[in-house]
């Protein structure tokens, strides 16, 4: 038995060092600066801390244009990044390694077409971007926990990580693989009637309840409306349910069935008996 046991180690030597166990304080703190983890439960904030530290271990986090990243930074990312996968697996991110961060929006140059055939280099400021079997790139200024440049219902991790999970069949197209009990016909119907209503109601001049930029292709609108199921699961449902009941079964998650009213901020007196359990230490 101790030679199997010995055989298996070092068949699997991954296993022990996979994991990078987040000190207590510093998840703490982290739930505590992020108001989208606090519905959380202490079983999905313990799965949650599970995958951040599996995610820190397996990712290359590079800052870049001068940005120094400590742990609590990469921390942050990871957290919001899996929020996604939560109740999927950290495989989802499989065919990228590495996450780069600017300080501030960066510069990125792109060759456009316009409706003359007439192709012209543009440059344009960027908060996030995700590769297809590249890099995820984010602006720090419009991540950070104490900074908010969009609604509430906006979170540029959660949109480019989205883009990732588009992008495991090929390039984003607002389609990421279904679940074997999906049907691409049901996706399909859920998202291009409500992209095609989003598109009538900006033509008509409407205030929309959905970012604009929601339309500017399929992998956009998948991107953007991923944003706001986690954030104002409430807002998706009311303006888009069949959209919402395809996501609810894509992430395998329901948002809006933890997400009160008004979420409380996980502190206080009671956390550490809530939070302390074997996982959490």
């Amino acid at each position: 038995m101790g030679a199997l046991s010995h055989c298996l180690r070092r068949l699997h030597p991954r296993r022990r060092q996979d994991r990078l166990r987040t000190p207590y304080r510093r998840w703490r703190r982290c739930l505590t600066q992020s108001p989208l983890l606090w519905p959380l439960g202490p079983v999905e904030r313990a799965r949650l801390r599970r995958l951040s530290g599996d995610f820190l271990a397996r990712k290359t986090f590079t800052g870049a244009g001068g940005m120094q990243l400590d742990d609590s930074m990469r921390l942050h990312i990871a957290t919001h990044a899996c929020l996604l996968i939560l109740r999927l697996d950290l495989d989802y991110y499989a065919g990228f390694h590495e996450i780069i961060v600017y300080p501030e929006t960066f510069m990125v140059d792109y060759e456009e077409e316009d409706e003359f055939g007439l192709v012209h280099r543009v440059r344009r400021p960027l908060s996030g971007e995700a590769w297809e079997q590249g890099p995820v790139i984010l602006a720090w200024r419009d991540i950070a926990p104490s900074g908010c440049p969009h609604d509430p219902g906006a979170s540029v991790i959660l949109h480019e990580f989205a883009h990732k999970l588009d992008m495991r069949n090929g390039a984003a197209n607002g389609m990421p693989p279904p679940h074997p009990e999906m049907t691409r016909e049901d996706w399909t119907r859920a998202l291009t009637a409500a992209y095609h209503a989003l598109h009538a109601s900006l033509e008509d001049g409407e205030p929309g309840a959905i970012d604009p930029y929601a339309a500017e292709d399929p992998a956009e609108f998948f991107a953007v409306l991923t944003e706001v199921f986690f954030a104002a699961p409430e807002r998706l449902r009311a303006h888009y349910p069949a959209v919402h009941e395809q996501f609810r079964r894509f992430y395998r998650q329901d948002p809006g069935a933890r997400h009160p009213a008004a979420p409380q901020r996980p502190c206080g007196p009671g956390l550490d008996s809530e939070w302390r359990c074997p996982d959490c230490g």
